[in-house]
């Protein structure tokens, strides 16, 4: 047997065609995976807004007009910064969460139109509501 003998075109073609179908079978699982956890991620940064914008009202006695209230202003009673990082966090698509008051679902509405960043969609694309 020669000790300088390695694989041949054909194995290593085999080789590559069954990892290139391992990756086609796990790439989209990990991918749903992905979307699945921004929107729990988002999910979770709406109820802790929604904390933080209660805790504003038991303060000043009333919702902010805007979330940028819950890191800077001077209403008569404010004791924030109401979030820990001080600063209005993002989506987890990089868009701005959205704030009504007063609300249509509530006395305020909160919510993040998804990975689209438009009303509506399925999915990752769906929004998530902070009254639902």
């Amino acid at each position: 047997m020669d000790a300088n003998r390695g694989f041949t075109l054909i194995e290593l073609l085999v080789v590559l065609a069954i990892l290139a179908m391992l990756a086609a079978v796990v790439a989209p699982r990990v991918m749903n995976a992905l979307g699945s956890s921004k929107a729990r991620t988002a999910r979770i940064q709406v109820e802790e807004l929604g904390a933080a914008l209660d805790l504003y009202r038991l303060d000043v006695g009333r919702y902010p007009s805007s979330l940028e209230a819950l890191v800077q202003d001077g209403s008569p009673g404010w004791n924030g910064p109401y979030l820990k990082k001080k600063r209005l966090p993002a989506d987890p698509w990089g868009n701005p969460y959205r704030y009504r008051f007063p609300g249509e679902h509530g006395d305020y509405d909160l919510f993040s139109l998804g990975a689209d960043g438009r009303p509506g969609g399925e999915g990752e694309d769906g929004d998530i509501l902070g009254w639902e």
